[in-house]
């Protein structure tokens, strides 16, 4: 297993693969009881990624073959064990010399044993870090990204980066009441709590399965970051008619939407990738949901529009992700600081775009999951000044929420970690109706 998930390490840093796609990909190389310690092994080197490269860099003093850095990977994955897991030195040593022989690498298996033996002789891991990177294990760009952005916060977001995320379920609106769902977990033994301003959303104590939750096939609850469910009820407010997901994949907030909006809503979904769209189809089904599902460009509407307006529209934009490290510790590998640019770019365009498609009175609610101002207040206060017709509004669905937010010059912003959510923008933006 050790050396499935030095391959799917490799597959990362290397090769720009995405994590949940590679760890997806190998699941079945490893039984159903280690699936569980795979993923806790790739998730965490992942995400003390630059700390435990600057040991390996100690540790190895001739640079690796090109074909032989998935052993730099290895030892990532045997290091992380012995300082994060904790587990006996002479147990890893052992094990992750054997993952250097099953990945075909007999005459390396030498160096892992030297090299871990010295890690844990010479307790690299008392010494302080070398580089900002290490220390916050993030790359360089990112961190000034985010510390010119949040000068007062950066290291509480750097540091919430580092966390765990929790497992968050959006209860059933249409069934049953989060307390009500509570009430079902805690009588099947599992503990769970609620967030005030968030209505149906539980924070379990501890992840379960998806099969071990009361009514889940059913739909009675699905997976989704309290700071996600907050889009749904913020659009629909003294809303209904017609509404647009414009990028709806996966449709976790499609579903939210519908759950709230009953009857009242005629809901249409757009997203770029068709094989995606089929996870919407099959996330509607299981809540007992139905919607319009187009697979297009939201950006090119004269493709798929039929031009009846819409009553509000919500743009889930794409973006860094800056903002769900935590739960992609990936990101911080495969972004790039010129992606900002061209995701401004995106951004920008899909706003032009879906802007002619809202009716007059209208609300278009603009969401990422992002901390970076690039992509967030920067995009929308230009926005609302190229818009005579754009205002913002900032009436928030209740006042609970205002706690768990930061005012921007534009919108609002959740932290990561606040309250235990993931990191979210949101701006509220009213079409005038014209007299």
């Amino acid at each position: 297993m050790r050396a499935v998930a030095a391959e799917i390490v490799d597959g990362v840093v290397n090769g720009g693969q995405s994590l949940d796609a590679a760890i997806s990909g190998n699941e079945q190389r490893v039984s159903a009881t280690q699936r569980a310690l795979l993923r806790m092994l790739c998730y965490g080197t992942l995400r003390h990624h630059w700390q435990l490269q600057e040991w390996i860099d100690q540790l190895v003093t001739k640079p690796l073959r090109k074909r032989d850095r998935v052993i730099n990977a290895l030892l990532a994955v045997g290091v992380y064990q012995i300082v994060e897991m904790h587990i006996p030195d002479h147990a890893v040593v052992s094990e992750t010399v054997e993952a250097a022989r099953q990945l075909q690498r007999p005459k390396l298996a030498g160096l892992v044993n030297a090299c871990l033996r010295r890690f844990v002789r010479d307790e690299l891991s008392s010494r302080s870090p070398k580089s900002e990177e290490s220390r916050w294990n993030h790359p360089g760009w990112l961190i000034d990204r985010i510390r010119k952005d949040w000068p007062d916060d950066w290291q509480a977001i750097l540091t919430a980066n580092l966390e765990r995320a929790p497992m968050w379920l959006r209860s059933n609106s249409c069934r049953n009441t989060a307390e009500e769902y509570q009430q079902r977990l805690q009588a099947d033994g599992v503990e769970a709590e609620l967030l005030g301003g968030v209505p149906d959303a539980v924070r379990l104590i501890e992840p379960q399965a998806v099969d071990n939750l009361p009514g889940f096939a059913a739909g009675d609850a699905s997976v989704q970051d309290a700071a996600a469910q907050i889009a749904a009820r913020w659009l629909l407010k003294d809303v209904e008619g017609r509404v647009l997901d414009a990028c709806a994949a996966p449709g976790g907030k499609s579903g939210h939407l519908l759950e709230i909006g009953g009857d009242n809503l005629s809901l249409v979904c757009v997203d770029s990738d068709e094989s995606r769209t089929l996870s919407i189809a099959e996330n509607l089904a299981r809540i007992g949901k139905n919607a319009t599902i187009i697979a297009a460009d939201a950006s090119k509407p004269e493709e798929w529009w039929d031009e009846t307006l819409f009553d509000a529209i919500l743009l889930d934009a794409p973006c860094s992700a800056s903002g769900v490290i935590r739960r992609h510790p990936d990101i911080k590998l495969l972004r790039r600081e010129s992606d900002l640019a061209s995701l401004a770019v995106l951004q920008r365009q899909l706003l032009e775009a879906l802007w002619p498609l809202l009716a007059p009175g209208g609300r278009l609610l603009y969401a990422t999951c992002s901390v970076l101002a690039a992509e967030n207040d920067e995009v929308i206060g230009q926005f609302l000044a190229d818009h005579g017709d754009a205002i913002e509004n900032d009436v928030l669905p209740n006042n609970n929420i205002r706690d768990l937010m930061r005012s921007k010059a534009c919108g609002f912003q959740i932290m990561p970690g606040s309250a235990d959510m993931d990191g979210f923008y949101y701006a509220a933006l009213h079409k005038m109706k014209v007299s």
